[in-house]
């Protein structure tokens, strides 16, 4: 199920019928709520990890003691350091799909975490260049197993209503974690050693630890656990959690029966081959459509600001560290206004 697959208003559905007939509010619902408090620290806010690196990455190029200790990296060293990020993500996406099917989603959002821990702290504890590059490189590596089952959950375990809006929380995550690495990074950069970068560093493992914390008490995948043949564990989990408790609500029945239909309908097209994605002229526009939005979305700019922010002030003149961190913070705080509440 893609994150935020809800219900279609106008869809003949008879889920569709019977979420419309609820009017009991999620907060209202004591397994619901529990489920959705769960969620936040444990899927929602995985994307804060990968906003709180971009924005410290911006930040640490305007701290003094980081610029110096690195021997003040520019041009193709700056690029690469930046850049090892999305090149660990990179080499890690074959490898993601294997985890989070064979294993679960817990299971791949528990291996993601800890490489992003050890990362963190690889990077806090650097002292070389090596050190630094190889720390980066675990962090990609480690957060598309996390975002990928994350988001999968959040499809998977959200009730039908709230489904389109908890997954448009995902993204908008992506700014608490910058927020908070730029306001760290604003109140670190003056001192006078070290820890003006390390302190920043190891708070990267801040949203991961929480993951790790709270991923034992969250329910597996239903989806999952009904592909792996654990059919009656996967009844239960959505019973409790979209029926409070009750085992004859028609409505999980009628759930259920539809995660079972859906996965007998994907090992049918299981079965076919890459070459049908190019094997007719509407589906190699769909291809052409979908690897162009990622494209694009690069393209756009957005990278530049994410990771190059304090080069980009200085070539126009913003050469004051404390304002380049004041800009780095006030652009985060105005992209999660928009992230937030644009529709």
């Amino acid at each position: 199920m893609a994150i935020g697959a809800g219900p279609g208003k106008g869809a003949d559905n008879p889920i569709n019928r019977l979420v419309e007939k609820d009017t009991v509010p999620w907060y209202k619902k004591p397994n619901l709520r529990m489920l959705y408090f769960l969620m936040f620290p444990t899927c929602i806010g995985i994307e804060m990890t990968s906003g709180f690196d971009s924005s410290m990455m911006n930040g640490l190029q305007a701290v003094p003691s980081w610029d110096s200790f690195f021997n003040h990296p520019r041009s193709t060293i700056l690029g690469l350091l930046s850049s090892l990020y999305s090149l660990g993500s990179m080499f890690s996406l074959p490898f993601v799909p294997i985890v989070t099917d064979r294993y679960g989603r817990r299971a791949a959002i528990i291996f993601g975490s800890v490489v992003m821990v050890i990362g963190a702290a690889l990077q806090t504890a650097s002292q070389d260049f090596a050190m630094f590059v190889i720390a980066r490189f675990l962090l990609g590596f480690g957060i598309p197993f996390a975002i990928v089952a994350a988001s999968s959950m959040i499809g998977e375990l959200a009730y039908p209503k709230e489904r389109a809006r908890i997954g448009s929380l995902f993204n908008a995550s992506w700014f608490i974690g910058a927020i908070v690495a730029a306001g760290v990074t604003l109140g670190t950069f003056a001192m006078p050693n070290n820890w003006a970068w390390r302190i920043p560093s190891i708070l990267q493992v801040t949203p991961s630890a929480l993951q790790l914390t709270f991923v034992w008490f969250i329910p597996e995948s239903p989806r999952w656990l009904v592909s792996k043949g654990r059919g009656e564990e996967a009844y239960a989990i959505l019973a409790k959690y979209h029926a409070e408790g009750d085992l004859n609500s028609e409505f999980v029945k009628l759930e259920y029966a539809e995660i079972e239909t859906t996965l007998e309908l994907e090992r049918e097209q299981g079965k076919g081959s890459w070459r049908d994605f190019i094997a007719s002229p509407g589906m190699r526009k769909r291809v052409l459509i979908c690897s162009f939005l990622g494209l694009a979305t690069q393209w756009s700019g957005n990278g530049l600001t994410s990771y190059f922010l304090a080069r980009i002030l200085d070539n126009v003149g913003v050469h004051d560290d404390h304002t380049k961190n004041l800009i780095n913070l006030a652009m985060t705080c105005w992209g999660f206004v928009n992230g937030t509440t644009s529709r």
